[in-house]
C-alpha cells in the first residue's frame, strides 16, 4: 500500500512547472503517499507555464492533483503554507525524504539560514535536522556568488543540489525528453526505479567503436 512509504514534494516559484508535474505522476505511479507543498508564487508559475489554475485551498488542490495524476483517494495531501500541525512540520512524523522542485533562489536562501517562515521552509528544516534526505532542484542562471554560497552551505549539511540541467547524451528529441532526464535523475537519487531514460553505457548501439574515438 502507498501509505507504507511517503515523501514530501515542495514546489516554489522558480520556472520549471513541467518538472514538478512529471515528478508528481512518477511518485504516484511508484505508490508513494505524497505531501504536496506549493507556494503562492508556484501557482502563478503553473498558470503561466502550464495554463493550470491550481486552487488555493488545500482540500481543493488535493482533489485537483489527485484527478490530474490519477492518484488513489488520499494518496496526495496538499498542505497549506501555515498548516503547522501537518505531519511534515514535526520531526516525529515527517517523511524522511523531501524534494523541492523547482527551488527558487529565495527558498534556497531561507533554507541556508534556517528560516522557517512557512511550511516549505519548516519541512525542509525538519528533514535536515533529522538527517533525512533533502533534494533541491534550483532553476536559475547565471548564479551569483550568493547563490553558490547558499548551495555550498546546504551541501555541507548533506543536502543534495540537483540543478535543472538536462544532459543531451541520450539524444533528446522533444522537451518532454529533457524533462524526463531531470526527473529520472531525481528518482534515481531517492531510490525509485524508473524507465524514463536509457542509462549511460547500456545503449551499446549508440556507443562509438574503439577505432571511431579520437584523443
Amino acid at each position: 500500500m502507498f501509505m507504507d512509504k511517503s515523501i514530501t514534494l515542495a514546489i516554489t516559484g522558480a520556472s520549471g512547472a513541467p518538472y514538478a508535474l512529471k515528478l508528481i505522476k512518477e511518485l504516484v505511479k511508484a505508490d508513494y503517499h505524497l505531501y504536496l507543498l506549493m507556494s503562492s508564487a508556484a501557482r502563478v508559475v503553473f498558470a503561466t507555464e502550464e495554463d493550470m489554475k491550481v486552487p488555493a485551498k488545500p482540500e481543493q488542490a488535493s482533489a485537483y492533483f489527485t484527478e490530474y495524476s490519477g492518484a488513489k483517494t488520499g494518496q496526495i495531501r496538499v498542505c497549506g503554507k501555515e498548516e503547522w500541525f501537518s505531519p511534515v512540520a514535526s520531526g516525529s512524523a515527517a517523511p524522511k525524504q523531501m524534494i523541492i522542485c523547482p527551488c527558487s533562489t529565495g527558498t534556497l536562501s531561507s533554507l541556508a539560514v534556517g528560516a522557517c517562515d512557512n511550511l516549505i521552509e519548516r519541512a525542509a528544516d525538519v528533514v535536515i535536522k533529522e538527517k533525512g534526505q533533502l533534494i533541491v532542484v534550483p532553476r536559475e542562471m547565471p548564479l551569483s556568488s550568493l547563490h553558490l554560497k547558499n548551495m555550498l552551505t546546504l551541501a555541507d549539511l548533506g543536502v543534495t543540489i540537483m540543478p535543472a540541467a538536462p544532459g543531451f547524451y541520450h539524444n533528446p528529441k522533444t522537451i518532454d525528453d529533457l524533462i524526463d532526464f531531470v526527473v529520472a535523475r531525481i528518482l534515481d537519487h531517492i531510490g525509485v526505479d524508473q524507465g524514463l531514460i536509457q542509462r549511460w553505457g547500456y545503449d551499446h548501439a549508440r556507443a562509438p567503436k574503439p577505432d571511431e574515438t579520437q584523443d
